[in-house]
């Protein structure tokens, strides 16, 4: 599959050679990009600015029928983009076509939202002045996506930017930008205008750096690492650009003696390994009360032990492989890092590499420690490690002692005992009895250093727009 950027309403090939896009399954070429650098952000962002004061002055409802015009596109051709979406990611045919289903609902939620930005009036002092607040979209918008949701995220931030009234620039990651080019197809046959969406594939260090120090950027959104985001925020201080970070995470799971064990070992599943744990809100470490510890691990054991690894297009696989070598050896140093300070391997604890595909099995470890890797960095990857704790108080330190306030979730039956968890978490996202939160019309974001702003939800709309007070001498 050949890829190409799509600047200006024209899709072109320029830029120094191609990357190569590998299917992580095989270790195949599966297709190409250009490799894009500054001249081609430069001419994307100067036909979003060209764009933007048309485009910003046409009515919501206009904008809501280009929006649904592309999520029904999206719906109808998911099962063609779920499949370019595996081969160039690997996660499961089944969960790629979840993906793309989840990507058209940010599409449909924004396009009914876009209609719902309100201003309001104020109580002026005096009697011959009105005071009026009115909300205006903030600009040119540039965008940089990850590898592991590359049409979810793509959705996430475009759908919303766009109902605004702004124009937008996206950069996929370069493991996975094949996704972006055919949803950008099918935007295109939505019938947006020439400018209003743009792609450029290619170096995320050039492309980043003129999306960072470009006068008509007025606002970055980016999903990656804390490490990248800190980067982009040192760059985007000299323009004070208006930033949305989704960051890393460390998320915890914390299943109280009083929960329904069954429902808990069903929620940590689906949060700890789908896409085989290469998720930044996944469980990556799990707090169980000392009392059921035992019965808890066992069905966890039986639960991942069931769970078939392979190739993401092949029938009943439920666990595709890792992205690349450097994921696949850092899940690895993991587990023999956790086994030689104590841990017991109840299940995994192995993989499979071979033609540049690395496979990993589910691992659950038993026994783990504040003192391994595993419980202290972002593992991602399919190995669920479980501690011991004694009380609530202690179950909620565990949890909060990270530099992450992503996810975080946990498994309970009383009322009284789940409010005081939930309102003493510090994290943006918490899951009660539920391993799966994310919702289009829910705001998704971090506290501490996993990010700024949020995604999703009434909130995702109004990080597009600014707000402009206008005080009238009458």
């Amino acid at each position: 599959m050949e890829g190409k950027h799509y600047i200006n309403g024209e899709w072109s090939t320029e830029g120094d050679g191609v990357i190569d896009v590998r299917n992580p399954a095989t270790g195949e070429l599966f297709g190409t990009v250009p490799n894009g650098g500054e001249a081609e952000a430069t001419k994307a962002i100067e036909a979003a600015e060209a764009a933007f004061p048309e485009w910003s002055k046409t009515t919501a409802y206009h904008r809501a029928e280009l929006l649904m015009k592309w999520h029904d596109l999206l719906l109808e051709n998911k099962q063609e983009v779920a499949e370019i979406l595996t081969k160039e990611m690997g996660k499961p045919l089944a969960e790629a076509i979840g993906e793309i289903e989840y990507s058209a609902s940010f599409i449909s939620w924004y396009a009914e939202e876009g209609k719902r930005v309100y201003g309001h009036t104020i109580p002026a002092s005096k009697d011959s002045k009105r005071i009026q607040i009115i909300k205006q979209p903030v600009g040119v918008v540039v965008s940089i996506t990850p590898w592991n949701f590359p049409a979810a995220m793509m959705a996430r931030k475009m759908a919303p930017a766009l109902a605004a009234g702004c124009t937008f620039v996206a950069k996929p990651a370069k493991l996975t930008p094949l996704t972006a080019v055919k949803i950008y197809e099918l935007a295109e046959q939505a019938g947006f205008p020439k400018g209003v969406i743009n792609l450029v594939t290619g170096s995320a260090g050039k492309i980043g750096k003129v999306f960072t120090s470009h006068p008509a950027v007025r606002k970055l959104t980016f999903t990656g690492s804390t490490e990248i985001g800190k980067e982009l925020m040192k760059q985007s201080s000299e323009t004070m650009l208006n930033l949305s970070l989704e960051l890393g995470g460390h998320a915890p799971i914390i299943v109280l003696d009083d929960a329904d064990i069954d429902s808990a070992v069903k929620g940590v599943m689906a949060s700890k390994f789908r896409n085989a744990g290469q998720t930044c809100v996944c469980g990556n470490r799990i707090y169980v009360q000392e009392s059921i510890v035992d019965e808890f691990s066992r069905k966890l054991q039986e639960a991942a032990g069931k769970l078939k690894v392979g190739n993401g297009l092949d029938e009943g696989v439920e666990i595709g492989p890792l992205v690349d070598k450097d994921g696949y050896e850092k899940v690895e140093k993991h587990v023999q890092d956790a086994v030689g300070k104590g841990a017991k391997v109840l299940v995994g604890g192995d993989g499979q590499t071979a033609n540049e595909a690395y496979f990993y099995n589910p691992t659950i470890l038993l026994n783990a420690n504040p003192d391994m890797l595993v419980m202290n960095e972002e593992t991602f990857g399919p190995v669920a490690p479980i501690m011991s704790f004694k009380t609530d108080e202690e179950a909620v330190k565990l949890a909060n002692d990270t530099r992450f306030g992503l996810a975080a979730y946990f498994f309970t039956e009383s009322m009284s005992r789940g409010t005081y968890i939930a309102e003493n978490l510090d994290y943006g996202i918490v899951g009660w009895n539920d391993g799966l939160p994310s919702a289009a019309q829910a705001p998704f974001g971090g506290m501490k250093e996993s990010g700024i702003g949020r995604e999703g939800g009434q909130e995702g709309l109004e990080a597009f727009l600014e707000t402009k007070y206008i005080s009238i001498q009458l």
